[in-house]
């Protein structure tokens, strides 16, 4: 049996209609070029682009067949933080660390290390399962990683 390649992506908002099928990916796993997905279905995709893009819920592969498969975010091991936002998001963004920001908390992956500096710094920390949807890039579709330095600063 051969395996379908998925080689477009259509953005959430861009397609419309049913999906033939769905992959599950957690944030790491939503950055991609080329790899070979399993579906919910069971059945394999390879998703094979031009260049690594960033895959937000709700958007879609295109394979060459022409079936839409929809992309959905994984459950992951989280950290919601409350108190002193703009402190604590400096802390985080110091670290480099991918974070959701909502307007009463922020959101990190389960970190033991973080979680602990962020507690000595006054943060409420709660521990919960969910999707982690980190704020995107300024300079790219979802992560910073496209900054491509070929300038100086």
């Amino acid at each position: 049996m051969s395996v379908d390649v998925a080689n477009e992506i259509l953005r959430a908002g861009q397609w419309s209609g049913a999906a033939s099928d769905r992959v599950v990916l957690d944030y790491e796993g939503r950055f991609l070029r080329r790899k070979k997905l399993r579906m919910e279905s069971g059945a394999e995709v390879l998703v094979d682009l031009p260049e690594t893009l960033s895959f937000e819920p709700g958007d879609a592969l295109k394979t060459r067949s022409g079936a839409l498969i929809a992309v959905a975010a994984a459950q992951e091991p989280l950290l919601r933080i409350t108190g002193d936002l703009a402190r604590l998001a400096w802390h985080i963004g110091n670290r480099h660390t991918p974070c959701q920001v909502e307007a009463d908390h922020l959101v990190i992956r389960d970190d033991h290390v973080l979680a602990d500096m962020l507690g000595q710094l006054g943060a409420s920390i709660e521990r919960f399962d969910g999707p982690f949807r980190p704020e995107g890039g300024a300079y790219g579709h979802g992560r910073t990683h496209g900054h491509d330095h070929k300038h100086d600063h």
